[in-house]
């Protein structure tokens, strides 16, 4: 079986899914995009991997290149001479249609482009999302009980560090909020938006006074912010994310990897209405908040810091929702093992 990494939160998704596999007898094999990012992680983890090359920085340029990706895959997926092929999209769903194999995709951002969903739903052999995903994609749809960020954050696969605090140079007494920061230059980005820089300076301004600032971003930072970056590796994220007392952002797998954590979580952007995600986190199980407005960002993240026992009530609504959740880890690698028997998508862990 082959897998295919186009961004840093795959390479969380499918390290622990790829090492399951791989206890069992399987062979798997990963390509991936280069970069940073991905290679760090996918060093980190220990996992060897084939690229299939840089993805350029404009939309634009990233349709023109998706023929070359594909020539450059074609080959190593070839010698491996897969049964299955896994990924999120476009690149892996083609050459599956090319050597005539099984494909499955895993998808939990809606709205993407027209086009880019095109690409491959029609030729997926088989496309899993979560169970609050809002649209239907077919006969070849199967929904789960969980989201992907669960398959590394169970308490049973993630365990925080506390010695967090060392890297960020402060002590465990001192509370600290994480901002982070798209760049929105994805495909699936097109005509969303998030927060604008005169928020950013806004929010580093007011929340500043109550607890330390960290700021992870996507892209190069304003010179006069450069000393709030995010000092800490990137395998390193989610320990920073547990302990955080508050995460503000525009982006998605790095709010949702703070709810599932248990971290307050307050989203800016204009498309959360049209992910099941951000939907459910937010009006189930309340983890989250997500606002179009920035001064309601502004005003949320301020009530919630001046809660001294905030965390403790998210750690009670993490609880409710890792038992209401199954284990995707192993679903998912019961799945590609039984593949095409699709098994229980139903089943809890």
């Amino acid at each position: 079986m082959t897998f295919f990494i186009h961004t840093p939160g795959q390479v969380h998704f499918w390290h622990r899914i790829v090492n399951e596999l791989e206890q069992r007898g399987h062979t798997v094999n990963v390509v991936a995009r280069q970069s940073e990012p991905i290679n760090h992680l996918l060093d980190n983890y220990g996992i060897q991997n084939l690229t299939y090359g840089r993805a350029r920085r404009t939309r634009y340029g990233k349709i023109l290149q998706l023929p070359i990706q594909l020539i450059r895959s074609l080959g190593p997926v070839t010698r491996f001479k897969p049964d299955v092929l896994i990924g999120f999209g476009t690149i892996e769903a083609w050459i599956a249609f090319m050597l005539r194999k099984p494909c499955i995709i895993f998808d939990d951002c809606e709205p993407i482009p027209f086009f880019e969903r095109l690409s491959w739903r029609y030729i997926a052999s088989t496309i899993l999302t979560p169970a609050c995903y809002q649209k239907y994609l077919g006969k070849n749809h199967v929904r789960f009980n969980g989201y992907k960020e669960l398959a590394y954050l169970r308490p049973n696969y993630f365990k925080p560090d506390p010695s967090i605090y060392n890297d960020l140079g402060i002590t465990s007494a001192e509370r600290f909020i994480i901002l982070r920061f798209g760049s929105f230059e994805a495909l699936h980005d097109v005509d969303r938006k998030g927060l604008s820089t005169n928020d950013k300076y806004q929010l580093v301004e007011k929340l500043s006074k109550y607890a330390r600032v960290f700021i992870s971003a996507e892209g190069n930072l304003p010179a006069d912010l450069e000393h709030y970056k995010l000092p800490t590796s990137y395998h390193r994220i989610h320990h920073v994310l547990y302990f955080a007392h508050l995460l503000i952002g525009d982006t998605g797998t790095m709010a949702w990897e703070a709810a599932v954590l248990g971290t307050p979580t307050v989203v800016c952007a204009s498309y959360t209405r049209q992910f099941g995600n951000f939907i459910e986190l937010e009006q189930k199980y309340g983890l989250l908040y997500c606002f179009q407005e920035a001064a309601k960002v502004i005003d949320k993240a301020l009530a919630l810091i001046e809660q001294p026992d905030l965390k403790e009530q998210w750690s009670i609504k993490r609880k409710r929702l890792l038992d209401d959740k199954m284990d995707v880890a192993q679903f998912m690698a019961d799945f590609i093992e039984n593949y095409p028997q699709h098994g229980n998508p139903n089943r809890k862990a």
